[in-house]
């Protein structure tokens, strides 16, 4: 599944990126989201984008399809560490 399925208030944590641009991916990495990275979305707009998450110890906004290239797997509250 990709971070886009995701609603808010759902914690996930990254598996991975969907192939693709390379330059893109290293730009995601930098912001601190690379595989084994658990975040909560925090809110999503009503049109779905953006999306808001919380990361590493702040907040972070993505558009939809920034999101859709990162690859999720859900994750319980009591899972998170």
């Amino acid at each position: 599944m990709t971070m886009a399925e995701l609603k808010a208030g759902e914690y996930a944590e990254i598996t991975g990126y969907t192939l693709g641009n390379a330059a893109y991916r290293a730009k995601l990495l930098a912001l601190g989201l690379t595989r084994g990275t658990q975040f909560k979305i925090i809110n999503v707009a009503p049109l779905g984008d953006p999306f808001e998450l919380a990361v590493r110890g702040y907040h972070l906004s993505l558009r939809k399809d920034e999101v859709g290239v990162i690859k999720v797997k859900k994750i319980g509250k009591d899972e998170v560490r």
